[in-house]
């Protein structure tokens, strides 16, 4: 990928910025996720009940989990601008969840620019598309518009 700055972003739009590495989702980082969230749902937490009920004959990510993984995965693309100070969550336009994530299985981001759009004092917010795909499946997890506040540096 080319290191990206704020004054050639626009550049970029329509542009694929890059593709993380694979990363696991096991079901220790399941687990914590849930413990941190309260979200303790069986088909998320219990290994067991999972693999005898479930349709997907095991435990799955939570889809927040998996919208967590995002920014992240982002960052190791490298989607912030070398001369921006900050990039900061703004927000999500739009969030689809395709598929679910078995525990286990492996995920990547594909992040493609979709958006720039200047503010004052040089801030400019960045729309992206991404796209975390599960490694063998035919749909991605989820394809997430998400956008950044990109402050600049000094």
């Amino acid at each position: 990928m080319t290191e990206l700055t704020l004054a050639g972003l626009g550049e970029h739009i329509g542009q694929e910025l890059g593709v993380s590495d694979w990363v696991t989702i096991d079901q220790a980082r399941i687990d914590s996720f849930a413990a941190c969230t309260g979200d303790n749902q069986w088909i998320h937490v219990d290994v067991e009940r999972a693999k005898r009920e479930s349709p997907f004959r095991g435990p799955i990510a939570h889809g927040y989990l998996t919208l967590a993984m995002v920014a992240p995965l982002a960052m190791q693309i490298g989607i912030i601008p070398r001369d921006a100070a900050a990039g900061l969550n703004y927000g999500i336009d739009k969030v689809r969840f395709l598929t679910p994530v078995p525990a286990g299985a492996r995920v990547r981001l594909r992040t493609v620019l979709v958006a720039v759009e200047p503010k004052d004092g040089g801030q400019v917010i960045m729309k992206t598309q991404n796209i975390l795909e599960v490694e063998g499946a035919e749909k991605p997890a989820l394809v997430a518009d998400t956008l950044a506040l990109l402050i600049p540096g000094r």
